[in-house]
C-alpha cells in the first residue's frame, strides 16, 4: 500500500472486489439468523436495526505455553457477552477456541471459526500465533482479527487488507520504554538480552536494542532460547558474560519458571533483571520459588477511561484481579461488536470498514459501562467513539494505537504484582 494513502479510506473503500467476505459461510449475513448464544437456539428477526445476530470468535491460549496469562484474557473477551446479556436486543452468538499457544493448532481452530461464519474474532495472543492465522485463515477469508495481547511490530507491516488490528501497543514502544527505565532507573550502561526464539521475542529485543543503543548504552549480547527446555543454564551464562548492567528477559511463564529456577540456583541473584509483559504472571515468584526482588518489568498499563468500571465488573464476575491484556481484550471485543452493529450483517469486508470509525476520535462516546446503548447508535448509523477499559483504542493507519501507556512493575513478596509508576508514550 502507498505510504500516502490513508488507510481508514482504504479499508472504506473495499468491497467485493477487494476481500473475499463471508457470504458463503456466514448465514444470511444482515437478515435472519439461527444461531446459539448461551447454550439455547433463538430466531432472530428483522424488526428493527437492533434485532439481529452479532457473531464473534474469541481465539486464545488457555492451555499451553500462555495459559497462566491466556485464561484470564479470555475472560476479558467474554465479560463484554456476560454484560451486554439482557441489556439489548441483539443476539450475542460466541464461540471460544483454545490456541494451546501453538500455530498449527491456532490455525485449525481459527478454521472452525471460518467455517461456522465467524466473521470477527479477538485473538490471538501470541504475537507468533497471530501472524500465522492472520496470513493463512484471516486475511485470505476475509475475517477481522483483533489481538489484545499481540505486540510484535512485524504485525503492523501485514500486507491485511484493513482486517488486522490490536488493542495493545506495538513493541516498537515497549522497546524505548524498556531502554528508557534500564538507563534512568536501573543506571545501566550496558546491557544484554534474553529472548524466547518466535517473532515476539526477537523483535522486542532487537527493538530494545537499538533504543538502547541511540540512547548511548552498549549492548553486550542478545542470547535466544527455546521454549519449555528442562535446563537454561547455558543460555543464561551467555546471556551474563561480560557483566552486563542489565539483563532484558523477555519470554512467557511456561519457560520463566524454568529459567529462574536456573538463574537462582547457579547465577548471582544481584544482577537487575528487566522483563517484559510476557512473564508479567502474579504467581511466577512463587513457581520459581524466590522473592525475585531483583526483578522489573515494564507491560501495556489499563488507563483507559473505562477502566475502573471494567475492574469491578471483572472481579464481580470472576472472582479475581484482571491482569495483563485483560482490559485489552474487553476492548478488542467491545469494537469488533459495535463495528458489526455499524456494518449491519456477519461479513468481514463490512465490519472492517467500521473498525476506525466506531474507535477513532469525533462521534458520540461510548464507555464499556454504555457499550448497550453503544451498539444502538452504531447500527441507527450515529457516529460514536469508543474509549475502552485499556486506552482510548485510537488505532492508526495500520491497526496498531497511536499511544499507550506502559506499567513499570515489581514482583511482591508474599505474591502478586507491584505498580512502581505509569509511563505515558507516544508513537
Amino acid at each position: 500500500m502507498p505510504s500516502n494513502v490513508n488507510r481508514r479510506d482504504v479499508i472504506r473503500g473495499v468491497g467485493a472486489a477487494g476481500i473475499v467476505g463471508l457470504a458463503g459461510c456466514s448465514g444470511n449475513g444482515g437478515g435472519d439468523d439461527t444461531t446459539t448464544s448461551g447454550g439455547g437456539t433463538t430466531q432472530a428477526t428483522t424488526t428493527s436495526s437492533s434485532a439481529r445476530t452479532l457473531k464473534q470468535g474469541v481465539l486464545l491460549p488457555t492451555t499451553g505455553g500462555l495459559a497462566d496469562l491466556g485464561v484470564p484474557i479470555n475472560n476479558g473477551a467474554i465479560l463484554p457477552r456476560i454484560l451486554l446479556e439482557g441489556e439489548t436486543d441483539f443476539t450475542l452468538d460466541f464461540s471460544e477456541q483454545d490456541t494451546q499457544t501453538d500455530a498449527n493448532a491456532a490455525q485449525s481452530a481459527a478454521q472452525t471459526l471460518r467455517n461456522s461464519g465467524y466473521p470477527a474474532v479477538t485473538g490471538a495472543a501470541s504475537s507468533e500465533v497471530t501472524i500465522a492465522v492472520a496470513k493463512n485463515v484471516f486475511i485470505p477469508s476475509g475475517m477481522v482479527g483483533c489481538s489484545p495481547a499481540s505486540t510484535s511490530p512485524a504485525i503492523t507491516d501485514l500486507e491485511d487488507s484493513g482486517l488486522i488490528y490490536r488493542t495493545p501497543p506495538t513493541d516498537a514502544l515497549q522497546g524505548e520504554v524498556l531502554a528508557q527505565v534500564a538507563m534512568e532507573r536501573l543506571d545501566a550502561s550496558n546491557a544484554a538480552t534474553m529472548y524466547v526464539n518466535n517473532s515476539y521475542g526477537q523483535l522486542l529485543s532487537e527493538s530494545f536494542a537499538t533504543a538502547f543503543n541511540n540512547a548511548g548504552g552498549e549492548m553486550l549480547q542478545q542470547v535466544s532460547f527455546q521454549k519449555a527446555q528442562s535446563s537454561y543454564t547455558s543460555r543464561l551464562s551467555q546471556a551474563l558474560s561480560g557483566d552486563p548492567g542489565v539483563v532484558v528477559v523477555i519470554g512467557y511463564p511456561e519457560s520463566g519458571k524454568q529459567l529462574f529456577r536456573d538463574f537462582y540456583t547457579d547465577f548471582d541473584s544481584d544482577v537487575p533483571i528487566l522483563v517484559t509483559d510476557g512473564l508479567r504472571s502474579a504467581s511466577l515468584p512463587s513457581d520459581v520459588g524466590n522473592d525475585m526482588s531483583n526483578v522489573t518489568g515494564t507491560a501495556p498499563l489499563a488507563a483507559g477511561p473505562g477502566t475502573e468500571y471494567f475492574t469491578e465488573q471483572f472481579q464481580s464476575e470472576f472472582g479475581n484481579e484482571p491482569g495483563v491484556f485483560t482490559s485489552q481484550a474487553f476492548d478488542a471485543t467491545a469494537v469488533c461488536l459495535l463495528a458489526n452493529a455499524a456494518a449491519g450483517e456477519n461479513n468481514g469486508a463490512a465490519i472492517a470498514r467500521e473498525m476506525q470509525a466506531v474507535a477513532n476520535p469525533g462521534g458520540e462516546e461510548v464507555l464499556p459501562d454504555t457499550l448497550a446503548e453503544g451498539l444502538e447508535m452504531a447500527a441507527n448509523g450515529t457516529e460514536i467513539q469508543y474509549k475502552g477499559a485499556s486506552s482510548a483504542v485510537d488505532f492508526d493507519e495500520n491497526g496498531d494505537l497511536k499511544a499507550a501507556t506502559y506499567e513499570y512493575f515489581g514482583f511482591e513478596s508474599g505474591g502478586g504484582i507491584e505498580t512502581i509508576d505509569e509511563i505515558q508514550f507516544t508513537a
